[in-house]
C-alpha cells in the first residue's frame, strides 16, 4: 500500500525546487496534488511535462486572501477534500543588513513568508479533512540568525510561532501541525542568496555556507521533500507542534 494512498496535498511554492521534488514523491506514494505557485510561466511549462490526472496547477500569490480562498475552492472542486497542507511557498527578500534593508523589501518577504503561512492556517486547515497533516516550510533560519538575512529569519522564527498555535488549536481534530527547517539546500533559492551577497563571487559564499555544515554539503530538494512524506505520512500520526531540522548539523556545529 502507498504511504498517502487516496489522500490530497495542497502545495505552495509547488513550481520551486522543494515542492516540486515534494510532489513527485507524494504522487509516488498515492496522493493527488495541487500545485499552487505565483510564476505562471513555470506552472506553464509543468503543465507540458505532466501527463497525470492526479496533478492539478492553480496560479495564485498566497500573500492574498482572495487567491487563498481560490485556491482552496479549486483543490475541493478538482479533488474532494484536503488531507495534506504542505505551506512550501516562500522568498528570500535580500542580503543587507537590519540599517540598511529596503522597506518595501521587508514588506514582501513578510506578506509572503508569514502572511502567506498565515492565510493557509486560516482558510485551509478548517476545510482539511480530520486526521490531516500540515507542514509549514521554515529553515534552519528558524532557530537561529544569518548576517544580512533579516527579515527572511524574522518569518522563518515567526512561522514557528503560527506553528504551535495551529497545533494546539487543531488537536481536537487530530489535524497535525509541523514546521521543517533545512539548511542549505542546491536550489535556485541558495543560488540567489549566494549571488546576492557576493555577486563577483557566488562560489566562495557557497563554500562558506558549506564549511558550516558538518555533513559538508548542501541538502538536496528531495531530501527535503523525502521530511515532508513522512510527517504527511501516518506514520507521524502522533507528531504534532514540532520544529523538524534536516540541516547536515549545521545548528549544532
Amino acid at each position: 500500500m502507498h504511504r498517502l494512498q487516496d489522500k490530497v496535498a495542497v502545495i505552495t511554492g509547488g513550481t520551486g525546487g522543494i515542492g516540486l521534488a515534494t510532489a513527485h514523491l507524494f504522487l509516488e506514494q498515492g496522493a493527488k496534488v495541487v500545485l499552487v505557485d505565483n510564476n505562471l510561466t513555470a506552472i506553464n511549462e509543468l503543465r507540458t511535462k505532466f501527463n497525470d490526472k492526479n496533478v492539478s496547477f492553480f496560479q495564485a500569490d498566497v500573500s492574498k486572501k482572495k487567491d487563498t480562498i481560490k485556491f482552496l475552492s479549486h483543490a475541493l472542486e478538482i479533488f474532494g477534500k484536503i488531507d495534506i497542507f504542505f505551506a512550501n511557498a516562500g522568498i528570500e527578500g535580500t542580503a543587507s543588513p537590519i540599517a540598511e534593508y529596503p522597506e518595501d523589501v521587508f514588506d514582501k518577504v513578510i506578506s509572503v513568508n508569514l502572511k502567506g503561512v498565515w492565510l493557509g492556517c486560516q482558510y485551509v486547515i478548517p476545510k482539511m479533512e480530520e486526521g490531516g497533516s500540515v507542514i509549514i516550510t521554515s529553515s534552519v533560519a528558524g532557530l537561529k540568525g544569518f548576517t544580512g538575512l533579516g527579515a527572511y529569519v524574522a518569518t522563518k522564527h515567526a512561522v514557528v510561532g503560527v506553528m504551535r498555535v495551529a497545533a494546539i488549536e487543531n488537536a481536537t481534530r487530530k489535524i497535525r501541525v509541523n514546521t521543517i527547517h533545512p539548511g542549505p539546500v542546491d536550489n535556485e533559492m541558495m543560488r540567489r542568496i549566494e549571488s546576492d551577497m557576493s555577486p563577483d563571487s557566488p562560489n566562495t559564499v557557497k563554500d562558506g555556507f558549506t564549511a558550516t555544515v558538518p555533513f559538508d554539503r548542501y541538502a538536496t530538494s528531495k531530501e527535503i521533500g523525502e521530511l515532508a512524506l513522512f510527517l504527511a505520512s501516518d506514520e507521524s500520526k502522533y507528531i504534532t507542534g514540532c520544529t523538524h531540522l534536516i540541516d547536515g548539523g549545521m545548528l549544532n556545529a
